[in-house]
């Protein structure tokens, strides 16, 4: 969760419309060296329990630069709930968002169910999810800022992801018309519908934001779906403006767009960025099985001021 102590100005931040020359400075520092392709994100570890110092710099470096990373790890199809937990644990990650879906351990087993209340959402079935960024329903004080996810099994078939860092998706809009952040940053930009439980009690209220918001450390959030059910986007011209260019990008072959799929013993490690899941197809042998671990807090030593 954001720390008091390490608040900011706002208009110290790179994200700030304020400042147009940090912003240039940041930018430029972003783009040089940024990853071309998926395999400059990938590190090669052993174990993710016991992530020796150069694997996790390698790893940490990389987040750094694109606010995420890929391990492949020795782990196979090992199911101990304590590969994904030991990872958030070593990039400062406490606070996890323990869902009322979620594991005894507060992470999230993502397979196919065919029963029970998990069927009716779409992460426990086959199908394709669209671009996003986690928790985008949550409340504002509990919003998702780290995401990880660990493969234990992958599907037969398909089962691909696209990955997209939130900071190139604000950088491209800004950089497009400066006005698209400002209408993106309106507290009234999307806003969740209340969720009804079957006995009619409101299991969650309205929830109102913006897409891009500016955290206390001068980070940027965002709060993202391409979905059109149970969002309720605001009707200001230059807001709808941003989304439809947004979406252009998404559904384009942006250098900016990391495709591939993820085999067991690999894993994501993120200050939960933008990204899809294409449907997929299990067999006898091969269960697609990821865990997915959300926390409030980002990942430790990725701050832009830092």
């Amino acid at each position: 969760m954001a720390n008091p102590e390490h608040k900011v100005e706002i208009a110290d931040s790179p994200f700030s419309l304020n400042n147009e020359d940090l912003y240039n400075k940041w930018r430029d520092q972003k783009l040089k060296d940024y990853p071309t392709n998926l395999g400059d994100l990938l590190v090669e570890i052993n174990d993710p329990r016991k992530l020796t110092d150069s694997e996790f710099e390698a790893l940490q470096s990389r987040c750094r630069k694109a606010n995420m990373a890929l391990y492949a790890s020795n782990t196979g199809t090992d199911p101990d709930p304590e590969i994904p937990l030991s990872m958030g644990r070593r990039f400062g990650l406490e606070h996890i968002n323990k869902n009322w879906l979620a594991d005894e351990t507060g992470l999230t087993s993502l397979t196919v169910v065919d029963n029970g209340i998990r069927q009716q959402y779409i992460p426990y079935t086959n199908k394709a999810i669209n671009w996003h960024t986690d928790g985008y329903y949550n409340l504002a004080s509990k919003q998702i800022h780290a995401l990880n996810l660990h493969v234990v099994q992958q599907a037969a078939t398909g089962g691909e992801n696209a990955l997209m860092d939130h900071e190139i998706a604000y950088m491209l809009l800004r950089d497009k018309n400066p006005e698209y952040i400002h209408a993106l940053m309106a507290e009234d930009t999307m806003t969740i519908p209340p969720r009804i439980d079957e006995g009619g009690t409101v299991a969650r209220k309205e929830e109102p934001g913006p897409v891009f918001s500016i955290m206390p450390s001068g980070d940027l959030h965002m709060r993202y779906t391409i979905r059109v059910n149970n969002v309720i986007w605001t009707d200001d011209p230059v807001a709808q403006e941003a989304l439809a260019y947004l979406q252009e990008i998404l559904h384009s072959d942006s250098p900016y767009i990391y495709r591939g799929r993820l085999e067991s013993g690999m894993g994501l490690v993120s200050n939960n960025v933008l990204h899809d899941r294409a449907a997929f197809t299990d067999d006898a042998k091969h269960k697609r099985h990821y865990y997915r671990a959300r926390y409030f807090d980002r990942l430790a030593g990725t701050e832009v001021l830092k």
